[in-house]
């Protein structure tokens, strides 16, 4: 019978796609069941492990940040999380985390005694840091005893330890303090010979943001305003360590300046030498020191260790699970530049964060928020967008307190006058009130290379903003209008919000930035404290007698839900099972991720530059560890 007799019969080529997608079909549905029965496993066992963890009934806590203290987490795979090396350090650690550990133990009558293992912390900034310290001179408070123990200890480390009874270093480690620096790469030159057209439009005396692309150097408005914050930094960072080592004012400042002849009178011997300038009480070796803590604590023959629980142990047993009904503190936390439209956590999206506030006031529970800004700035269209609808969550009848972390500039300020109230921290870097706008053209690149650009156009402005070609004199005079009209709307939002003048803000304005303690003098702030006695006092706002903090975070699906919670428990897969897993997850993303990061690439480049911005140079460098 001929093919045309017989139509459900199928060709070759066709019964091979077949086949393909058959066998295609029946490995996603192996594997789907595979995952499911590895959930369920790990499920089991994780409830198995709790049942049968308990707690000592005295024990050290081990508190071991790792890598950077942040506010809120850059956005990390679910699947990625689980499959990860649970021996691998974390690349960030929540400061909020950190000093709600910290707090818990201070009255828990298990917790006898505090062990900071700072090897793996790499740094986050003194505004982190200095919350942390109040969280740990509580803990002080309450009778309690705390070590320091590091290989080496560089400033940001170091801050901490200083906070500690007793600081133990290695005997071929070293306190590396050199205090604080503000440098930046210029491109001018650069620019030039790559024949790149830059046109600025920016206002405010103090807006340093375009200068590494106009300049070669550091301009003396930008020394003036930096020198000030810099050194308020510097004086609280030398303050604390000073106070907590008992060493004489200015002491600091004397070990760094004179660190060559008192390295030359220790015989080149680090460890020693910081031993004799009284930053840290005994140098040994890790052996050494691991039988000091054995001493003191017992021996854990598990873990041929001192007996101690680690932190993020103590916290799985001391959370509290949300209580329907309860009077609760919203937490929504604004980290990183700020982009229009939805973003990953890490970076402020306009339309994330509304919604964010959407899902606070639907919340029947949440009778208050705080807004925690840790954030140069950004867009000034989605700082403005975000900051009405802080406007209109107080309109409903929710408090909003403002609570800075180490950087609410420009943008970031911007945002901070939707609130009732701007808490700071003293070393918060804020201000920046000041706008720009950065247009590059390549024609004269593209000429070089024999490339040119023609065509019509039914006015002088359309196609005005095409990068390969001269910017026209009615677009520039556009653009320079528009910024002098965001800077004036600008101005006028902290004047309302502040009830100042429009004079008063703009002499305290024009791009200029400051520490939250000189902001409090300036009225740009209201209060200065920690993001706890901000939520306290949000909580006063709304008269609660009782209450309780939540995180609002976006909505998971209730997968990546079952997976974070299992990632946050402690729990990993057996070695064989991360490897497969961690395969399939790569190849998840190498099938669509890998052109977007290209065109999101290309858009931060060419695309975002237009943008009328509201951000501040120096800042980015706040949380950066110091080495």
């Amino acid at each position: 019978m001929s093919n045309s007799e017989n139509p459900k019969r199928k060709g070759p080529v066709r019964q091979l796609f077949a086949s393909i997608w058959g066998a295609i079909t029946w490995l996603r549905r192996a594997l789907a069941n595979v995952i499911f029965i590895i959930i369920v496993v790990v499920i089991l066992a994780l409830i198995g492990q709790n049942r049968a963890d308990v707690l000592p009934q005295n024990f050290a806590l081990r508190l071991a940040p790792s890598g950077m203290l942040v506010d809120q987490r850059q956005a990390v795979d679910a699947l990625a999380a689980l499959t990860a090396d649970e021996s691998a350090e974390q690349a960030e650690t929540l400061v909020a985390d950190v000093v709600h550990a910290i707090n818990l133990a201070a009255n828990d009558e298990q917790v006898s005694h505090l062990v900071l293992d700072l090897n793996n912390l790499r740094g986050g900034g003194v505004s982190k840091l200095y919350e942390i310290g109040q969280a740990l001179e509580q803990f002080k408070s309450s009778g309690k005893s705390i070590t320091a123990v590091s290989d080496s200890y560089n400033q940001d480390q170091y801050f901490l330890a200083s906070y500690a009874d007793e600081v133990y270093l290695h005997d071929m480690g070293f306190v590396l303090l050199t205090g604080f620096a503000s440098y930046h790469q210029y491109f001018k030159d650069a620019l030039d010979k790559l024949a790149v057209n830059l046109h600025v439009f920016k206002v405010g005396k103090y807006k340093d943001a375009v200068e590494p692309y106009t300049r070669n150097d550091m301009s003396e408005a930008s020394r003036e305003h930096n020198r000030l914050w810099l050194d308020t930094l510097w004086q609280a960072y030398r303050h604390t360590i000073e106070t907590q080592r008992e060493l004489p004012s200015g002491a600091i400042d004397d070990i760094i300046n004179n660190s060559t002849k008192l390295l030359q009178d220790a015989g080149g011997d680090t460890a020693l030498m910081a031993q004799q300038a009284g930053l840290v009480d005994t140098v040994a070796s890790r052996q050494d020191i691991s039988r000091n803590l054995i001493e003191r604590f017992g021996f854990d023959d598990r873990t041929d260790q001192y007996q101690h629980v680690n932190w993020s142990r103590y916290l799985q047993h001391r959370r509290e699970l949300p209580l329907p009904g309860a009077n609760y503190v919203g937490v929504i936390t604004a980290r990183g530049a700020i982009y229009g439209g939805d973003q990953p956590p890490g970076v402020v999206g306009s339309e994330t964060f509304i919604q964010l506030l959407r899902q606070a006031r639907e919340d029947k529970d949440i009778k208050a928020l705080v807004i925690r800004v840790d954030s140069p700035g950004g867009s000034a269209f989605a700082s403005e967008i975000i900051r009405a609808e802080l406007e209109a969550t107080r309109n409903a009848g929710i408090p909003v307190v403002i609570s800075m972390g180490s950087v609410a500039a420009s943008g970031g300020y911007w945002i901070a006058t939707g609130g009732d109230e701007i808490w700071a921290l003293p070393t918060t870097i804020t201000g920046s009130i000041g706008v720009f706008s950065i247009m590059p053209t390549l024609e004269q690149s593209l000429a070089k290379l024999g490339v040119y650009t023609d065509g019509i156009a039914t006015s002088e402005l359309a196609g005005s903003m095409d990068p390969s070609r001269a910017l026209s004199e009615p677009a520039a005079a556009v653009l320079q209008m528009s910024v002098d009209s965001t800077y004036q709307r600008f101005l006028q939002t902290v004047a309302d919000a502040r009830d100042l003048t429009l004079e008063q803000v703009h002499e305290i304005a024009q791009g200029r930035v400051w520490s939250g303690e000189h902001a409090k003098k300036l009225g740009l702030v209201d209060q200065l404290g920690t993001l706890q006695e901000a939520t306290a006092a949000a909580a006063a706002m709304a008269e609660l007698p009782e209450w309780k903090t939540k995180e609002i975070t976006p909505p998971l699906t209730p997968m990546e839900q079952l997976m974070m919670q299992l990632a946050n428990a402690g729990v990993s897969l057996p070695g064989d099972w991360q490897s497969s897993l961690g395969a399939l997850n790569t190849l998840n993303h190498l099938g669509g991720g890998l052109g977007k990061r290209g065109q999101e690439a290309l858009t931060e480049l060419f695309g975002r530059e237009a943008e009328i911005q509201a951000r501040c140079l120096s800042c980015s460098l706040i949380s950066r560890p110091s080495r």
